[in-house]
């Protein structure tokens, strides 16, 4: 859409944001015309995390170890990652048939804080799975806690995307890196058509 320069007493770049379709108008100036395009953006999350999330339960292979992703959601939007390692010993325990639950933060003696994963089983009873924040490899849990921070605040999940496989990263971690963003990439609409079509 073009806006006639005469329209205007001066060059001028304005932003109008619409409230209810979340679209952002943005008119500069562009030669003899003035450009008005219309780019999405996301609605700002709430600026404290709720204290229980919904959310998804993603597995996936790194290397020959198989790993589990939780990925806490607002509105259906990814919102925060955990990853751990998927096993009945040093890692998380959990049946295969389980594709979601809640993330629940709380609180340690010390102050530090604590997330713990909790489902509903076959009878219908709760079952938790505590400190999924130790389960953790300390280099893996300070990218998860990045990609987490690109998330709460608005990237786009396809920048998200692009910008964890763009990590020049080496080793295990690499192949830790093309899970996550595999897990992640199923929230970019279209993604997964495209993929089946691929």
């Amino acid at each position: 859409m073009f806006i006639n320069l005469y329209l205007f007493t001066e060059k001028k770049r304005k932003r109008f944001q619409n409230p209810i379709f979340k679209m952002e108008t943005i008119i500069r100036d562009n030669s003899n015309s003035i450009e008005a395009e219309k780019i999405a953006f996301n609605p700002p999350f709430p600026t404290t995390r709720p204290v229980a999330l919904e959310a998804d339960v993603v597995r996936f292979q790194n290397n020959k170890e198989k790993w589990i992703a939780f990925i806490g959601l607002i509105d259906g939007c990814p919102y925060e990652i955990f990853t751990g390692l998927l096993d009945d010993e040093d890692g998380i325990a959990i049946p295969r048939w389980v594709e979601s639950g809640v993330i629940i933060k709380g609180k340690e003696h010390d102050g530090s804080s604590r997330y713990d994963f909790q489902y509903k089983n076959t009878r219908g009873y709760k079952t938790t799975i505590e400190g999924l924040s130790y389960k953790f490899n300390p280099e893996y849990w300070n990218y998860a806690k990045l990609i987490s921070g690109t998330l709460r605040y608005g990237m786009p999940i396809e920048k998200v995307v692009d910008l964890i496989n763009s990590l020049q990263l080496e080793g295990n971690i690499n192949t830790w890196k093309i899970g996550v963003a595999r897990a992640l990439k199923r929230y970019v609409p279209g993604a997964i058509e495209d993929d089946n079509n691929n």
